[in-house]
């Protein structure tokens, strides 16, 4: 074995030596001029299945590591130990039977004046450490999700509206192209829950943000629910013929889906009505007052009739 190459007679040797083949970490030495191991703690067979002589070099621990690991801690290692910084590395080690185990190896760089003389060091089993620091983050990338998503609908809320229309109002700024915002109301909402009630009502609403959410298909759209009965959809790099078209098209799926609402003044089903208006963004405009606008010309769909798309101050369905 590797480890009976190291001379431990005297008995405070033997004892140093019972001591850490006795610890879950793993010790090890390599020499520097040779860059090979002089000494692995028998523990190393136990965690990856590898037999002790078997870790002749560092051509070993390198080959053992996960290729998408290996050239970043083998490029990091070499650089702090010739520099002769303690240092500590992450990486997974390849097992025996061709699964992977994450090790953290700690390492000390001895020197010999201002040369290096050697490395020591440990390797500690980390897998379970990884496993909770995985879970931790899929929960934290839940949470956030649930802090961008409106409880009721499961779509965009109104934060993250307003976080993505500064950054499109920006790349629309920037390279000069198209914003399109339509902004809808359930009509004669106020109506429908008094009609049915507000569980009712509430399912209601889940249905037709699920409805008009399928519409905004591509990877920049963004619809949100804004606020009580009103949504809006962003449509990056959209002019208003097609914006128009878009917003019609989400009217008529409403209508298609025959919600009966019989306390509707507007007729036996459920109805939306729209506003919606483009933009190419200077410098003298600003996205509240964009908003403004459209949240106008919504208020006007809703004085003309309602079930109607008004954009530019037209009535245009």
């Amino acid at each position: 074995m590797v480890g009976d190459e190291i001379e431990m007679e005297p008995e405070d040797n033997r004892v140093y030596k019972t001591l850490l083949e006795s610890t879950k970490a793993i010790p090890w030495r390599i020499d520097w001029a040779t860059m090979k191991f002089s000494y692995i703690g028998p523990q190393i067979e136990k965690l990856l299945g590898w037999t002790p002589d078997s870790w002749i070099s560092v051509e070993d621990w390198a080959a053992r590591m996960h290729e998408d690991d290996r050239e970043k801690v083998v490029n990091f290692c070499v650089s702090q130990s010739k520099s002769g910084i303690d240092h500590e590395a992450d990486y997974r080690a390849l097992t025996a039977d061709g699964n992977y185990v994450w090790i953290r190896d700690v390492v000390h760089v001895v020197r010999k004046g201002d040369e290096v003389e050697a490395l020591v060091g440990f390797m500690f089993d980390i897998s379970e450490r990884k496993k909770n620091e995985e879970e931790l983050l899929r929960l934290n990338r839940k949470l956030e999700e649930y802090s961008f998503s409106d409880g009721l609908t499961s779509v965009a809320n109104r934060r993250l509206f307003d976080m993505t229309l500064e950054r499109e109002w920006g790349s629309a700024y920037r390279e000069c192209r198209p914003l399109s915002l339509i902004m809808f109301d359930v009509d004669c909402f106020k109506d429908y829950n008094d009609m049915y009630g507000h569980p009712t009502g509430d399912e209601c609403l889940k249905r037709i943000a699920q409805l008009l959410a399928a519409v905004a298909g591509r990877s920049r759209d963004l619809f949100a629910r804004f606020g009580g009965e009103e949504f809006a959809m962003i449509l990056p790099e959209t002019d208003a013929h097609n914006a128009i078209a878009v917003a019609e098209k989400c009217r008529q799926l409403v209508l298609d889906e025959m919600i009966p609402h019989r306390g509707s003044k507007q007729g036996a089903f459920l109805t939306v009505s729209s506003g919606v208006s483009t933009i190419i963004p200077t410098v003298k405009d600003t996205s509240s007052a964009f908003v403004e606008r459209v949240d106008w010309l919504l208020y006007q769909a809703k004085q003309e009739g309602r079930n109607c798309v008004v954009s530019k101050g037209n009535k245009e369905s």
